[in-house]
């Protein structure tokens, strides 16, 4: 009989069941809120954090990442994907894992699934950048793409700015469904919309959040209004944009970092002197962020590193509040560290 692992060895992994128990438990927009403050309490300590564009590999399927960042004390990143064509297989377009490790001894903490929690986050880093960007008193949105990602937003955006009504438009009515159906007793007017117009009429923040990889313009430079903030969240790699370059030339655009927004953003349209401002200066208030009633707002967010931190990092903390994880033989933790070799054959 093999000896057994010492304690060093179990790392805690959190399920996608043990995800949605912890969800459900604490709530979904409790959920959606505390990682809004989380993620804003990292964008305000920007500097302690390495950062880089994430490492991509891209096929004509589409792409697959990973998105490392540290503190300093702990480390984290993330694997994800985006195949757009996946849904017709019945996969996910996006599908993803991350972990959180120590730096002083490279052990890592915690093991999780990320589908879920990047969905969760993504809608919680846009509610936080609307507290900045949005139109004060903003009640009503609309969502242009109705996928994995829509009702997530929906929900992130009444739980921390207090959106009362939704405007639900997809290509796909089924998609357009789904959506109207997930928010019932959410506490949000739904209202389904027959065109992308019809969605952004009478709302003050409009998310694009659609999947194809390809230039796409789901909103036109004349369908955009004064005083509105855009929540553009569907460009995520090179070739992928979802709004006509002019209406850029009206906005206010704010990224989180810029040299990976440059390579995946609505920003790639644009001459690399089009300016932009990152939004950990307006969270620390170092930066203005909206700055009058008639002036357009863009988030041209693409997702980055240090969100998925902490998030990661926030759910590390609550698996002291119940059993949501499972412990994992992950690490070979011989005896004597050197004999990493006699601990192989003592298990013959």
């Amino acid at each position: 009989m093999a000896p057994a692992a010492s304690p060093l060895a179990y790392i805690p992994f959190v399920s996608v069941e043990n995800m949605m128990r912890l969800v459900h438990h604490h709530g979904i927009e409790q959920v959606l809120r505390d990682l809004a403050e989380e993620i804003e309490g990292d964008y305000r300590r920007w500097d302690m954090f390495e950062k880089a564009p994430r490492l991509a590999s891209h096929s004509r399927d589409g792409v697959i990442e990973l998105m490392p960042t540290s503190d300093g004390q702990t480390f984290s990143f993330k694997y994800v994907n985006g195949h757009p064509g996946n849904i017709v297989k019945g996969y996910q377009t996006v599908a993803a894992f991350g972990l959180l490790a120590r730096v002083d001894t490279g052990y890592p903490l915690m093991l999780s699934e990320m589908t879920l929690l990047t969905a969760l986050r993504t809608a919680a880093t846009s509610a936080m950048a609307a507290r900045y960007l949005a139109p004060k008193g903003a009640r009503t949105m609309a969502v242009i793409g109705n996928g994995a990602q829509a009702e997530f937003q929906a929900l992130a955006m009444k739980a921390v700015i207090g959106v009362e009504e939704v405007r639900l438009y997809d290509i796909d009515p089924a998609a357009k469904r789904k959506a109207v159906h997930n928010l019932q007793g959410s506490g949000i007017r739904v209202t389904s919309c027959d065109t992308a117009q019809d969605a952004i009429e009478g709302a003050q923040i409009v998310t694009t959040c659609t999947a194809d990889k390809a230039y796409a313009t789901i909103l036109s430079d004349n369908m955009v209004g004064e005083g509105i903030h855009i929540n553009a969240i569907g460009g995520d790699c090179p070739g992928k944009t979802e709004l006509h370059r002019d209406i850029l030339s009206r906005a206010s655009t704010f990224v989180e970092y810029e040299p990976q927004t440059r390579i995946e953003g609505e920003i790639q349209q644009m001459p690399p002197a089009y300016p932009v401002t990152e939004l950990w200066q307006v969270v620390r208030g170092d930066a203005a962020g909206r700055r009058g009633s008639r002036e357009i707002t863009l988030f041209d967010s693409v997702g980055f590193a240090i969100e998925d931190f902490s998030a990661l990092r926030y759910v590390h903390g609550k698996l002291q509040d119940g059993d949501y994880c499972h412990q994992l033989d992950m690490l070979a933790d011989p005896d004597d560290p050197r004999d990493l070799f006699g601990m192989l054959q003592r298990a013959a």
